[in-house]
């Protein structure tokens, strides 16, 4: 018996250092819903990987982004560093006297 069922509707995969993180939405074995799953993957050794998953429920979808960008928001406008524009000096000629 063949089955057509396929939990893996998309993927994105994130690069960054060590880590790498997947971001995949997947079906339920009904095939008629559908949840995210994030998956943080670390090499801790030659062939060897730690993995960590959050499933995330449609129903939570909203909340869980608008806490999301609070956080990256907060961390951005009041934790790093904030880069002052460069002023650009400019030389007087005789001109703008």
């Amino acid at each position: 018996m063949e089955t057509t069922y396929k939990d893996e509707i998309f993927t994105k995969r994130v690069r960054a250092g060590k880590r790498t993180y997947f971001f995949d939405v997947k079906s339920t074995k009904s095939e008629k819903d559908f949840f995210i799953t994030i998956t943080e993957s670390k090499r801790v050794g030659e062939q060897q990987y730690e993995k960590h998953k959050i499933f995330l429920y449609k129903e939570d979808f909203e909340k869980f982004s608008t806490a999301l960008e609070e956080t990256v928001t907060y961390i951005q406008d009041n934790l790093l560093p904030h880069i002052q524009p460069a002023t650009v000096e400019t030389e007087k000629t005789p001109l703008d006297a």
